[in-house]
């Protein structure tokens, strides 16, 4: 089963090796922040047919990292020192994944920011990271 994604999301404009297999990636800018969502499909998930942890973490660590960049003030880049991930739950195929980051803090030399994990409004993860100022 197909979902069609919310219609304020459009094809997520940052391309990467490491997400290529998951497309079609969608992506938002909303309240300052970069929400990316998908419908879940057979290449996101494990052996036995449910979303892939890692999965999330991917995804979650992309949507906090391009908001906290967005940030005041904008940098250009930013690296990952720390990411968490709490699972709280799974998600199946046919579902829509939504990753909704917030910025926490935005310094000059490091960025904080945390991230909930939705398949069709569910809470599946919780994500928090701090991320490093490139200069």
């Amino acid at each position: 089963m197909q979902v069609k994604p919310p219609n304020d999301f459009a094809p997520h404009f940052r391309k990467s090796p490491v997400t290529d297999p998951w497309e079609p990636l969608y992506s938002r800018w909303l309240d300052g922040a970069l929400q990316i969502g998908l419908n879940i499909r057979p290449a996101h998930c494990n052996s036995r047919g449910f979303l892939h942890g890692g999965v999330v973490a991917a995804l979650a660590d992309n949507a906090i990292g391009l908001s906290c960049g967005k940030a005041e003030p904008a940098v250009p880049e930013l690296v990952t020192l720390s990411l968490s991930v709490d699972y709280a739950g799974s998600a199946d195929v046919g579902q829509w994944l939504q990753i909704e980051p917030r910025v926490l803090k935005a310094g000059r030399s490091m960025r904080f920011g945390d991230a909930l994990v939705t398949a069709d409004g569910a809470v599946v993860a919780r994500a928090s990271a701090t991320l490093r100022v490139v200069e």
